[in-house]
């Protein structure tokens, strides 16, 4: 059984990924920012069925724009248990609207909760791994990078700069024993908070020049909605169980890159064969090695 780690458990995946680990015995840490505050109610249910169910679950602080939090949290992790298996990365924030509109700072903020917040649990948990020449790095990436639709431009980006950090940081920790693997849900429209939660672009002035393009921005969770072929939800828990499969596979036999997306919109091909430029291009430049999990 592993220990695991999950940043974002409030709500959506994060949230049925605890539930899901935590029933196949795993020990689980679901973290949120605001335990005490915001994320109560999600503590009390979660810890109400951990007892129930006699599950290995428990709630911890985590603010990932924080390093200090990200420590303290990985801290406590080491402190209870004999080790950390899994940091699996799933916090994220949506924001909608023009791009135009997104001031420095809704932009930087968003970076910094999807991309480089994920650097920071990453500095939190590496040196342990590292020590043990063991572990797992699972980052909940999504297929937006690849679709890029409309009016999502900097969640768009905060994505694929998420999934480019996984990438490179698989090479480095790979020699120390650490596998990666990346998950790519598509549009999830049911049971989480991504699409009611958004926010929004943060200039009102630039925003209102763009008033005529307003109701195709406001049928933005409706337009994914409709995707999906009739009788066919996008669950979180589809992501859940993929998570699950994945980590019960043996150390060398993870998928680096696994699509789920019930929109069905062709990004595992376009995936495949982008990783496979990738691997090619790495190997030509004498890096070969850095593609292999070091035993």
């Amino acid at each position: 059984m592993l220990t695991v780690l999950i940043t974002g458990s409030s709500t959506g995946i994060g949230r049925r990924t605890a539930e899901t680990l935590a029933a196949a015995r795993h020990t689980v840490y679901a973290t949120m920012r605001d335990p005490a505050g915001r994320d109560a109610d999600a503590v009390s249910e979660l810890e109400a069925l951990a007892r129930s169910r006699n599950w290995q679950l428990r709630v911890v602080e985590l603010d990932v724009t924080s390093q200090e939090s990200a420590d303290a949290a990985v801290r406590q992790v080491l402190e209870e248990t004999d080790g950390l298996d899994v940091v699996l990365h799933n916090a994220g924030h949506l924001s909608i609207g023009y791009v135009e509109a997104f001031t420095e700072d809704d932009v930087s903020h968003l970076l910094d909760v999807n991309a480089v917040g994920a650097h920071r649990v990453n500095r939190a948990a590496l040196p342990h791994m590292r020590a043990r020449r063991s572990g797992t790095l699972l980052y909940v990436g999504s297929t937006i990078q690849v679709t890029t639709p409309p009016f999502l431009g900097p969640y768009v980006a905060s994505k694929a700069a998420f999934d480019a950090l996984a990438v490179v940081t698989s090479y480095e920790v790979s020699q120390f024993g650490i596998e990666t693997s990346i998950v790519m849900p598509g549009a999830i429209t049911q049971g989480t908070n991504h699409f009611p939660g958004a926010s929004r672009a943060g200039d009102e002035q630039v925003a209102a020049q763009y008033a005529e393009l307003d109701p195709l921005v406001e049928r933005t969770h409706d337009a994914h909605e409709q995707l999906f072929a009739p009788g066919t939800t996008a669950d979180p828990q589809s992501v859940a169980d993929e998570i699950e499969r994945i980590l019960a596979l043996p150390v060398g036999r993870k998928p680096f890159r696994s699509v789920v997306d019930a929109a069905q919109a062709g990004v595992d091909h376009v995936m495949a064969f982008s990783d496979l430029t990738r691997e090619v291009f790495v190997r030509r430049l004498g890096f070969a090695e850095t593609l292999e999990v070091k035993r």
